[in-house]
């Protein structure tokens, strides 16, 4: 066989395989990209909806995620500076944001995040899983619903309803 054509035969039997892959569905194919929160649902005895709310943004690569977003309902107060900050003030900025990246896997409709890095430095030790049920509403639209941590399930849940940016 010719130097020709086992170029064709490399490239012929690397298509069918992407069209193999493509047909059997990659299970984090819709969640990959960029995606901006639009609304929080926090669930429990004091359920509540937020339809416009502060900024955040979770990405999810082929194996990473990272995940950054304001729980409050209004803007996070400015600090002053560092010299002139109050315990309170510091408390205030930071307790409604919720920051941390790692590693995830799907199965099915559940993700589980594995933090490496996290705002909560208890969050990054060995075994502390966040796992989430997901559902796509046509590409643009992604729901988590966060189901489990390291504890077992959670007693108020939160469901994020993300709309694609990339």
């Amino acid at each position: 066989m010719s130097a020709k054509h086992l170029l064709v035969a490399g490239v012929l039997i690397g298509v069918a395989q992407i069209a193999g892959h493509a047909q059997r569905g990659n299970s984090n194919s819709g969640v990959l990209g960029v995606w901006r929160v639009s609304e929080i649902t926090f669930m429990g005895p004091n359920e509540r909806t937020v339809t416009k709310p502060q900024p955040g943004i979770v990405i999810f690569t082929p194996h990473y995620y990272s995940r950054n977003l304001v729980t409050s309902d209004a803007p996070r107060p400015e600090l002053p500076p560092p010299d002139k900050r109050t315990d309170k003030q510091v408390a205030d900025a930071f307790l409604p944001f919720t920051a941390n990246a790692g590693t995830y896997e799907i199965r099915g409709n559940e993700l589980t995040t594995k933090r490496i890095a996290a705002k909560v430095p208890a969050e990054m030790r060995a075994g502390n899983v966040l796992t989430f049920t997901f559902r796509l509403e046509g590409r643009d639209t992604l729901w988590l619903t966060s189901k489990t941590d390291e504890n077992g399930p959670l007693a108020s849940p939160t469901v994020v309803k993300l709309t694609r940016l990339e």
